[in-house]
């Protein structure tokens, strides 16, 4: 089944073909440079950079596929969770071409698609297997015994880790986004300079607001006289302290679940300090580990594509008058719609 997966949650504008499991094209638009001035992404500017970028894109994704409008034969879009104004110009997109072409619609949970994307590889995971989608709106931890079937393990009880490292940044004034920039100056530090906390230790949840608090308390101490060294030593332990956690609690998760097997996916996991160490714990531990290629961790469509595809082969559709879903738990997505 050839299906055109659309994606609009945020500020990436993506658009994919996925036949058979097989990605055919997976085109994205970024708007980082449209938000970069703001420290953060603008709902309005992400709307309207949505609207400037959605038939481009499709149009982009059909050419790479070499195909054309008439042989795609369903339509998968985000329905949620998400930016109401970025969600709406996906949707609107997918329902007039699914009514246009006379084919099958369906909406699908964006953290869903995350999980998903893990599936688009060569080498994938038997469920059933625990699962952290971690990104800037997301920090979970799921057992997975089915493609819609999730039960929730761990969650953050505050700010997500990619919302952490965001913060840290602006703290730092890095700029945006701050996970990539944190990313690239940590490979210069040492990440056990600074003790920055690690919360909840004894628990399967996050909480990322106390280590926010400790950089800036170390910021203020130290004034604004870096030392050429100081800074990525700083940026280091920072990311140290949210990686730390990430692995900690995602392989005991896994360990009292009696799970062998882990998926780590979303925007965060294209990290390379978190995938680095994640390696080193799964073999460590004997935990089979899965993280798919960072083209596919950040957002994209080809993800909501592939969930799609199974969706549609399994007789789930949706009706036109399908609505977004601003706050959609994954724990529920299997409930929602039907």
């Amino acid at each position: 089944m050839i299906v055109l997966g659309i994606e609009s949650s945020c500020d990436e504008t993506a658009a994919a073909v996925v036949e058979s499991g097989k990605i055919l094209s997976n085109v994205i638009a970024s708007q980082v440079k449209f938000h970069s001035p703001y420290g953060g992404v603008v709902p309005e500017i992400a709307s309207r950079k949505h609207i400037e970028a959605i038939v481009p894109v499709i149009k982009q994704a059909l050419s790479d596929a070499g195909l054309e409008m008439k042989d795609i034969q369903g339509v998968a879009v985000t329905r949620g969770p998400g930016l109401v104004g970025s969600l709406l110009i996906g949707l609107s997109t997918a329902k007039a071409l699914a009514y246009a072409l006379d084919i099958p619609l369906v909406g699908v949970n964006h953290l869903e698609g995350h999980i998903a994307a893990i599936f688009l590889g060569k080498r994938v995971p038997v469920f059933p297997f625990a699962a952290l989608i971690v990104s800037g709106g997301h920090t979970n931890i799921y057992r997975v015994k089915s493609y819609r079937d999730f039960y929730l393990l761990g969650q953050t009880r505050d700010d997500a880790a990619g919302e952490a490292f965001d913060k840290g940044a602006k703290l730092l004034n890095l700029g945006y986004p701050g996970g990539v920039v944190i990313d690239k100056i940590a490979k210069d530090g040492n990440p056990r300079a600074v003790a920055f906390p690690r919360a909840m230790k004894d628990s399967t949840d996050f909480s990322f607001s106390g280590l926010k608090t400790s950089l800036l308390t170390t910021l203020k101490k130290l004034g604004r006289d870096f030392s050429a060294q100081e800074l990525p030593d700083i940026v280091a332990s920072y990311q140290e302290a949210i990686v730390d956690v990430l692995v900690d609690k995602t392989m005991r998760a896994a360990q009292e679940n009696n799970l062998n097997q882990v998926v780590v996916c979303g925007g965060v996991a294209a990290n390379s300090r978190l995938r680095q160490r994640f390696a080193e714990a799964a073999l460590k531990e004997r935990i089979e580990l899965f993280v798919p290629p960072v083209i596919l961790c950040t957002d994209n469509a080809a993800m909501i594509a592939a969930i799609g595809e199974i969706m549609l082969k399994n007789g789930r559709s949706d009706l036109l008058d399908l609505n977004a879903i601003s706050r959609w738990p994954l724990v529920f997505s299997s409930l929602e719609g039907e």
